[in-house]
């Protein structure tokens, strides 16, 4: 879930077009608590629904922290490429949003996005032309989307967050192309990160070889760090900037570009979060989180072979109540 560093707010306007998405309807998900209740550290998701900050300036962290923030990290990419195995035409965004928090809780975790400022489902789910922060909602994927699904889990007091774009069905040549130049701008920007290179570095080569590819970037979302807090120092942005930190061993944060087929203009529509195109183009993003190490930067939202279905089926995991309310 990308960090907003300044928007522009307009009423929801509807539009026919075939590649244009509008959300029709969308129910508030409960929270789930264990009655033992978890440990969401000093920088509450759950309580309240407007957390605390994270730090202002960039931390880095020690071996021990990186190593359970790891465990967050894996279950949320293993939840993310499970998902991307399981999108196919007529499913709907709510179904995508309940496996994903069944998932979530059935793995001893908890999922970020929910009631995070009181945002009300459990990951975004952004089709076409919705830019990011999308919410999941009861109209059915088609032949020929994009959607991006953005998954951030809390565990063992630390979040891990990233987001792919995926192909429904039989998508057309401008939006593979699309996918994968959005794909490239991320891995171009991870490998030039490593100590004592500034953070506004990124947002340089990522605008700079996104206009060569032909695409413009959504410049108002940036990446942020992570860790015990969801969102804290230091602000990646994805354009030319003057952030002026730089990049020391043990820092985290992830960088998570959007590029649009057309304007870079989005707008908010009035559910408060949901971010469109304001010319109806579509566009993609990638996130992964990273760590500073040494001699370079590790990925440390890579999936592994960890089976984190837990014997449960899809169809299981599709059922809102498979993970019991207490």
């Amino acid at each position: 879930m990308v960090h907003l560093s300044f928007y522009i707010y307009e009423e929801e306007i509807m539009i026919k077009k075939s590649l244009v998405r509008m959300p029709l309807t969308y129910s508030f998900r409960k929270l789930w608590l264990r009655s033992k209740g978890l440990d969401f550290g000093r920088y509450s998701v759950v309580k309240p629904g407007i957390p605390s900050n994270g730090p202002q300036y960039p931390e880095t962290k020690s071996n021990e922290q990186i190593l359970k923030m790891q465990r967050s990290c894996v279950l949320a990419a293993n939840i993310l490429k499970y998902i991307g195995s399981t999108i196919y035409i007529g499913q709907t965004t709510d179904e995508i949003d309940t496996i994903a928090h069944n998932l979530s809780i059935i793995n001893d975790a908890y999922p970020s996005p929910l009631n995070y400022n009181f945002f009300p489902k459990s990951i975004c789910t952004s089709v076409n032309n919705v830019a990011c922060h999308g919410i999941p909602d009861d109209r059915p994927l088609e032949d020929g989307d994009i959607i991006n699904v953005d998954i951030t889990v809390f565990c063992d007091g630390y979040h891990g967050d990233c987001s792919a774009t995926f192909r429904v069905g039989s998508v057309d040549e401008k939006g593979k192309r699309l996918i994968q130049a959005t794909k490239r701008s991320l891995d171009v920007a991870i490998s030039m990160c490593k100590p004592r290179v500034r953070f506004c570095e990124i947002g340089a080569c990522i605008q700079k070889l996104a206009s060569e590819m032909g695409y413009v970037v959504v410049p108002i979302f940036a990446g942020h760090g992570i860790g015990e807090y969801f969102h804290g120092a230091p602000d990646i942005y994805h354009i030319e900037n003057d952030y002026p930190y730089t990049m020391d061993v043990g820092m985290t944060f992830t960088i998570e570009p959007i590029l649009s087929q057309g304007t870079w203009e989005v707008k908010i529509l009035n559910d408060n979060w949901t971010a469109v195109s304001v010319d109806d183009s579509r566009s993609a993003q990638f996130e992964h989180t990273i760590v500073i190490e040494d001699n370079g930067s590790r990925i440390l939202t890579e999936p592994d072979c960890t089976d984190i279905t837990k014997g449960f089926s899809l169809e299981d995991l599709k059922n809102p109540s498979l993970v019991p309310i207490k």
